[in-house]
């Protein structure tokens, strides 16, 4: 039996750092999905983007562990244009 990983992740819309104990087999198109719905941001997942350690986790049909991510990691789900500033 394999301890799920706890990871701390920040959705940058709500500034909100959540924490997430999941099972290392998780995908981190899961991962995303989750941290947005904890946050109540209500945009498609599509738009956003996954960063870990500063490099953008692209391929996010990969596992947690596969992706290389630690157990007490800092995730940032981050949207994948920039938004305009008024």
């Amino acid at each position: 039996m394999t301890a799920n990983l706890r990871l701390r992740v920040t959705v940058q819309d709500a500034w909100d750092e959540i924490p997430l104990d999941l099972p290392p087999g998780t995908s981190l198109a899961e991962l995303k999905v989750l941290a947005l719905k904890a946050t109540k941001v209500m945009r498609d997942p599509d738009e956003y983007l996954l960063k870990f350690r500063g490099a953008e986790l692209y391929d996010e049909s990969r596992s947690l562990t596969d992706a290389g991510l630690v157990a007490n990691g800092a995730v940032i789900v981050l949207p994948r244009r920039r938004r305009p500033v008024r």
